[in-house]
């Protein structure tokens, strides 16, 4: 009797254990994602995150931290630290030398002129009259997280980019994405897009267009979000460290956008306020309804830009009121969009990275005021010097085609006129431009393509250099030393203040928790694709973050 007891509760036992195992088996089933949105915030330091921390509510930033996974210590991880280059590798999961867009504009040695990273005269824009949407992602010479989705997919599930800046939305979106969308300003103010994408805007679009959404915007000042006396994060906001709107005597609070707009290219100031945020907000949940995205069977991207941050550093600085209230507005913001998210979506529907395209310097000016060294460049009197240079050693002052993004292009034409070479004139302007004040290291090319550098700043060095695109000459000027204006601020370098950013994983698939291990932007993108279950982007260098993902 007994031995048949003991069978019965051993069998009840298994039956019981094999029961909560399959209930906790398929509770660490993740479910396919309806909808990726990818938030890159430009100009974003990770420091930010905390600066601000007990001035954020509990929706926005606070929400994606806790019930996320954030990595506290990722950085950018080549040079130069720029918007269309941030946004590139973000979504590319590689480095410059490997996708080819080696800066916002560079000079293009084969043109021989200055470009910009998404001018394509090939299409035409679509929304208006205008030059604004002759634009495409040709550029970019490797598929995105996004192009990798679509094509895991059959072409199937809709890829949608939105940011203010026109390379903000086409870059991430990828070469075969559905729709980028960007705002025209001036006597515009509206979204627009390229033919490369569509032959016309769709209703939603238009409808957003006349909406007055933009207006209504621009009709309000801009006063802080909360008393400016709690404001005490930042420095003075009466300083003489920050630029002004034109129209202003000085940059404080309150900004008169209604009177200033005329004066301040009419509608394009919306992008130099936190109202540029909200407006992005506002379209990305109309584009969400209009394009029925997470709505079927297929996982859809959307690509979101949040531009008015970076406009706000560079006018007024990291130190700034201005650049305070910009994040504690932004804040409203990510907790209003998590909001729709969870309505439209669903809870459980949907995952969410959010990182910077790079960080920013504090004013070098406001530096120098507290004793800490810092330098401004000027890049005419760095042109001259050089010269001097090839004047003193080989009796020319013609072999400089082009001084750009710390990069010194040599005219091949007139250097074999003198039955030289452009490495040798290279080497002899590497080693005596470095005697100039403020410059930290110089390179060569030649040097960059012989010798491999597994560490420090010219490891980032290398990884941006693009032997058919970048110079002969590769420049690193000393930390905090920019060319710039001596009020407000940017951004470009390898050191921390420009790569250390926020990277945060949210959603479906994703675990809670945090790391202060090392990581680099490139890892975003191999992480998302190994979350979707699909192949990672065609030139990605980046490593699957693992313990982000369930």
């Amino acid at each position: 009797m007994k031995y048949y007891i003991k069978l019965i509760i051993v069998s009840l036992s298994i039956v019981l254990f094999s029961c909560t195992s399959k209930e906790k088996s398929k509770d660490n089933i993740t479910q396919k994602n309806k909808l990726i949105v990818g938030i890159v915030v430009d100009q974003m330091r990770y420091d930010y995150l905390t600066r601000f921390d007990t001035k954020y509510g509990n929706g926005g930033f606070k929400r994606l931290i806790n019930n996320g996974f954030s990595l506290e210590n990722a950085h950018f991880n080549y040079i130069p630290t720029y918007t269309a280059v941030g946004h590139t590798s973000v979504y590319t999961g590689t480095t410059p030398n490997n996708h080819g867009i080696i800066g916002n504009n560079w000079y293009d040695k084969f043109e021989k002129k200055s470009i910009y990273c998404v001018d394509d005269n090939n299409y035409k824009t679509v929304g208006n009259e205008g030059d604004g949407g002759k634009k495409s992602p040709y550029r970019m010479l490797t598929t995105t997280v996004t192009d990798q989705l679509r094509l895991a997919q059959n072409m199937k599930g809709k890829t949608i980019g939105i940011g203010i800046k026109d390379r903000s939305a086409i870059l991430p979106a990828g070469h075969t994405a559905n729709a980028a969308y960007w705002f025209d300003g001036g006597s515009k103010g509206e979204w627009i897009s390229s033919s490369f994408y569509m032959d016309k805007l769709p209703k939603w679009v238009l409808d957003f267009n006349s909406s007055g959404k933009v207006d209504a915007y621009l009709n309000e000042p801009w006063k802080t979000l909360y008393d400016i006396n709690t404001y005490t994060e930042s420095i003075a906001d009466d300083n003489e460290f920050e630029n002004t709107f034109k129209g202003e005597d000085r940059p404080v609070f309150p900004h008169d956008i209604p009177n200033l707009r005329s004066k301040n290219n009419n509608y394009s100031i919306i992008k130099a306020i936190p109202a540029g945020n909200s407006l992005t907000t506002d379209f990305a949940k109309a584009a969400i309804i209009g394009e029925n995205l997470g709505q079927n069977e297929y996982t859809d991207f959307l690509t979101v830009s949040y531009s008015s941050t970076d406009y706000v550093g560079h006018q007024f600085g990291v130190d700034s009121k201005e650049i305070e209230d910009t994040y504690l507005r932004l804040d409203k913001e990510l907790e209003s969009l998590l909001i729709f998210l969870d309505e439209k979506i669903g809870k459980n529907n949907y995952s969410i990275f959010l990182t910077a395209d790079h960080a920013a310097v504090q004013v070098p000016s406001y530096l120098k005021s507290v004793k800490i060294p810092a330098n401004y460049l000027s890049s005419v009197k760095f042109l001259k010097y050089v010269n001097e240079i090839t004047k003193k050693y080989f009796k020319a002052e013609d072999f400089v085609e082009n001084i750009s993004n710390f990069q010194i292009f040599l005219n091949k034409e007139n250097i074999e006129k003198k039955n030289l070479t452009v490495k040798k004139v290279a080497e002899v302007i590497s080693e005596n431009v470095i005697n100039y004040n403020g410059i930290y290291k110089s390179i060569t090319a030649t040097t960059l393509q012989n010798t491999q550098f597994n560490n420090g700043i010219l490891r980032s060095l290398q990884n941006g250099y693009n032997q058919k695109y970048s110079g002969d000459v590769l420049l690193i000027p000393n930390p905090s030393t920019i060319i710039y204006s001596k009020k407000g601020s940017t951004h470009g370098s390898g050191y921390s203040y420009d790569t250390h950013v926020p990277i945060i994983f949210y959603g479906n698939g994703i675990l809670k928790g945090k790391s202060k291990e090392y990581h680099e932007i490139i890892d975003i993108a191999p992480t998302i694709s190994n979350l979707l279950k699909i192949e990672s982007p065609n030139g990605s260098t980046g490593k699957i973050i693992h313990k982000a993902l369930k």
